[in-house]
């Protein structure tokens, strides 16, 4: 599924720039038009959206079927003596995601934010407890197949995956080729899907400008500052420290790699299903095992939740500080460890991570109306919060599989 490797077609200009070239340099100059369009022409810019959300839902539709078959694939067609490196994975995934939290207690500690909490209250059902995440990732698990494709319910897809794949391994030759053709030819759609990005991106780009600009932001530049720093700090320092101690190598070309291909199309989409298609490229594109990335990547997407947990972490504590109330030490070190329990099944839940702040708010005793009010705050900067949080969460995933892969040579 490389990117790099997709036939050009000279007798078009319109398919010479879709098909040929580096994908990254013309993200980039969609990147760029998009916000030259909003400043000039905004009621253009907003009907660009259109382009974008269509990418989305393209990437949207294409991702569950690509994991269900990738994932069976993977295992139907597995030789002796291979073995995909999961273990490892969901380790350095764990470790990732508690990181995550406790770097949040720490930059709410140095940076301490009041909000105003004056925002009108809005109409959610957010879980009452982690027993309550919890029954629902069990639920996730045993629904039907085609119900978790339809509704994009990557545990179920993934479990799913796992067992027609396992079940596949005894099948004859001809019907595991058959698979494996399957998936080659999804491949090929989803290559195509993933060309499309940089017309995508600039209607995400102009459309997202136009409409909310950053004026909207202003009021909230400090719990943003707070979130996006502890985002940098994870994505610039923790993980490429937790990837030196397992592989004793530069972790830095991976993750500016990961950064730079997998976190760009992220930030833009604020999406991790939608941009498990562009992950797989990736770790193909980087020769990683196939074995292991058909099955972490869609996992990541899963439980691999760092920028969830800095979200409800930091929006918690920012709650108790406004209200006065202090947390000793070890009540952080709590949040912590709930806010990345929360984070692994927030891609479960409608409205992500936001809706687990009423949850962690009830550590501490504050009233279901006030953490609603908090949630309203995270969708007015959800602009730039969710989509630092889906890059994060995103690259992360590729990041730690290369990890435990092997970084190439040339990364």
């Amino acid at each position: 599924m490389s990117l790099e490797n997709t036939p050009a077609r000279a007798n078009s200009p319109v398919s010479e720039w879709l098909f040929g070239g580096n994908l990254v340099y013309r993200i980039a100059a969609g990147i760029g038009i998009g916000i030259v369009l909003a400043l000039l022409w905004p009621a253009a810019a907003k009907e660009a959206m259109l382009l974008g959300n269509l990418f989305v839902q393209a990437l949207k539709a294409v991702a569950p079927v690509l994991v269900l078959v990738l994932v069976a694939s993977a295992l139907a067609n597995q030789k002796q003596g291979q073995h995909a490196q999961l273990r490892p994975i969901v380790v350095l995934y764990l470790v990732g995601t508690l990181s995550a939290a406790f770097l949040a207690v720490t930059m709410s500690k140095l940076f301490p934010t009041v909000l105003t909490l004056s925002v009108t209250d809005v109409a959610m059902n957010p879980p009452q407890g982690i027993g309550e995440v919890l029954n629902n990732l069990l639920f996730k698990i045993v629904d039907n197949p085609v119900s978790a494709v339809m509704n994009g319910n990557f545990i179920g897809i993934l479990v799913w995956g796992v067992a027609l794949g396992l079940a596949m391994r005894h099948a004859s030759d001809g019907s595991r080729l058959m698979l494996s053709d399957l998936s080659h030819a999804v491949t090929s759609i989803v290559r195509v899907v993933i060309r499309l990005a940089p017309i995508g991106i600039f209607g995400l780009v102009a459309g997202n400008i136009a409409e909310f600009g950053f004026s909207a932001l202003q009021g909230y530049a400090r719990i943003l500052s707070v979130l996006l720093g502890a985002m940098l700090i994870m994505a610039l320092l923790i993980n490429p420290l937790i990837v030196f101690v397992k592989t004793r190598r530069n972790p830095y070309r991976i993750v500016f790699t990961a950064l730079r291909e997998s976190g760009i199309t992220a930030f833009f989409t604020r999406s991790s299903a939608a941009n498990i298609p562009v992950n797989m490229a990736l770790c193909e594109r980087l020769k990683l095992d196939e074995n292991t990335y058909a099955v972490s990547i869609p996992l990541g997407a899963t439980i691999n939740m760092g920028g969830a947990a800095i979200t409800i972490t930091v929006l918690t504590l920012a709650a108790a500080h406004t209200l006065g109330i202090n947390v000793d030490l070890p009540t952080a070190l709590l949040l912590s460890v709930v806010a990345a329990l929360s984070a692994c099944g927030a891609s479960g839940v409608a409205g992500g991570s936001l809706l687990l702040i009423p949850l962690s708010c009830g550590l501490f005793g504050i009233p279901n109306e006030i953490a609603m009010q908090v949630v309203a705050v995270g969708f007015v900067i959800s602009v730039l919060q969710d989509s630092a949080e889906t890059a994060l969460n995103s690259s992360t995933d590729v990041v730690f599989t290369a990890a435990v892969c092997g970084i190439p040579e040339n990364h």
